[in-house]
This record gives structure tokens, sequence and C-alpha cells, in this order.
């Protein structure tokens, strides 16, 4: 185990459940006073950190949402490794809950099948929300049904993937609505 995952796994983090809420920012006092600075200059849209140098880097947030461990994992990974923090959460309800109190989010990557609430019943709400509409939603399934597709586009999701997903759909998504 990684000392990063064993300091984790002492913290008592459950990606499963998304305890793991890396979209809130990170670095105790100095990191809280350049995330204020930053957030009067940017609107605060964005958490920030400094780097040794004392540079202030903007650092944008993923919600990944699907109730398989394994899928979920896989687009976690792909995405930390194109340097985006990730909270990992197993329903669109522990989604919604998130972003009732996270302003940090700067897109939802979602399953489309899921117990209780699909990723296209997140995606209507976060649509529907005037305090969440912009935040960019993109659909995954391992199924290819045109008409759900075509349904999930409509609604405003900004892709939709086949899964399994691969790091190419990760890099063409985050370069054109992350940066």
């Amino acid at each position: 185990m990684s000392t990063e995952a064993s300091s984790k796994a002492a913290a008592g983090g459950d990606r499963s459940r998304g305890d793991d809420l890396q979209c809130r920012g990170r670095g105790g006092d100095r990191a809280e006073e350049m995330r204020g600075a930053a957030a009067k200059q940017d609107g605060g849209v964005l958490p920030v950190v400094g780097d040794d140098a004392g540079v202030v880097v903007v650092e944008p947030c993923v919600i990944a949402v699907d109730d398989s461990s394994i899928d979920r994992a896989l687009v976690t990974a792909l995405l930390r490794r194109s340097n985006y923090r990730v909270t990992a959460v197993d329903s669109g309800k522990r989604a919604l809950e998130i972003l009732g109190s996270e302003p940090n989010v700067s897109m939802i990557i979602t399953d489309y099948w899921m117990p209780e609430m699909t990723g296209y019943d997140l995606l209507k709400k976060v649509k529907e929300s005037s305090e969440l509409k912009q935040i960019p939603v993109v659909i995954m399934s391992s199924e290819n049904v045109p008409t759900r597709i075509s349904r999930c586009m409509e609604e405003g999701a900004e892709d939709f993937l086949l899964k399994p997903v691969r790091p190419s759909d990760i890099s063409r998504i985050t370069t054109r609505m992350l940066h």
C-alpha cells in the first residue's frame, strides 16, 4: 500500500461513499489564505493551493459518480493521472449532497444506470438548478443506445462516453471543458 493510500486509510476515508472529499482543497492555513486571495481575484470558482515557490495554482475538481467500484476507481485514476482532484461517490444522491455544500466543482462525470437515481436524473437536477446548471455533466454507459445518448445530450449533457472509459476520452473531455 502506498504512503498516500495508507494515510487515507488511517484517516478513515471511504471512497466508495465519497468520504474522500478531494474537492474541498487542502493544505492548512497558508493554502487557505491563498484560496481567499484567489477567490477575490477569480470569483472563487476553483480551489487553489500554493506550490513550493509560493505560486497560486488553480486545481479543477471533478465529481465521479458510479455505483460500480471498479468503474469509479478507473475514472478516478484516469482523472487524477491528468492532475485533477476527484471526489468519487457511489450514487447520484450522494453527488447532490456534495454539490449542495461544495462550490468548487468543475465537472461531473456520471454513470447512466445506477440504483435510486440514474445519471440522467442527476443531469436533469443539475441543469434545473440555477446554482449548478453551469457545471458540465458527462454521462457514461456500457450500452451504446442512440436514443439514450440523444436524450442525455438534449437534456444538456456535455458528452456521452462508452465504457470502459479510456485515457483518450478523459483527455478529450478535460481539454474541452476544464481548460
